[in-house]
Formats: structure tokens, C-alpha cells, sequence
């Protein structure tokens, strides 16, 4: 099985891409609300106090997206351009 340039250079960039976005997600606080204050009804959102997200957290959320669109689009970079190749080159 010989493997080209597109696929080692895409199984790094996949690489890199799975190890980011598990840093990323790591990084991200956990909003966890447990059964006790869903029954008691209690909540942080009074007077704004639990609405406002702060930057950090937007940019992490975002740079996660960003990091899994890029993931996907890699992996079917790596599996539909050979395809492509080998076909025109074929016929």
C-alpha cells in the first residue's frame, strides 16, 4: 500500500486537528446543572448574573467549531482527491 503526499499531509493536519480540538474541549468550563435545582427551581440566571458568557468561553466555542469544520473537510479531502486523481489518471 503506498500512500501519497495528500495523504500524509492530510493525516498530519487530521492529526494536529483531533489533537486541538481535544485541548479545546478540555479547556471549556462544564455548565452543569443538577437535579436538586431543576426540582427547587433555583437558578443563576437573576438579574443577568448567569447570562453573560464571557469572551474566553466564546472563543473557545468558536475556535471548537472551526477546528471540527476543518477536521471534516480534511478527512474528505484525503479520501475523495485520490480518488479523483486515480480516476483521471486511469481514463
Amino acid at each position: 500500500m503506498e500512500f501519497g503526499a495528500i495523504q500524509i499531509i492530510g493525516g498530519i493536519l487530521m492529526l494536529v486537528c483531533s489533537v486541538l480540538i481535544i485541548a479545546v474541549t478540555m479547556m471549556q468550563d462544564h455548565k452543569q446543572q443538577d437535579m436538586g435545582s431543576a426540582l427547587s427551581g433555583q437558578s443563576d440566571n437573576f438579574f443577568g448574573k448567569g447570562n453573560v458568557s464571557s469572551s474566553k468561553e466564546q472563543i473557545l466555542a468558536r475556535t471548537t467549531k472551526i477546528l471540527a469544520i476543518a477536521f471534516f473537510i480534511v478527512t474528505l479531502a484525503v479520501n475523495i482527491i485520490p480518488a479523483i486523481i486515480n480516476k483521471t489518471s486511469q481514463g
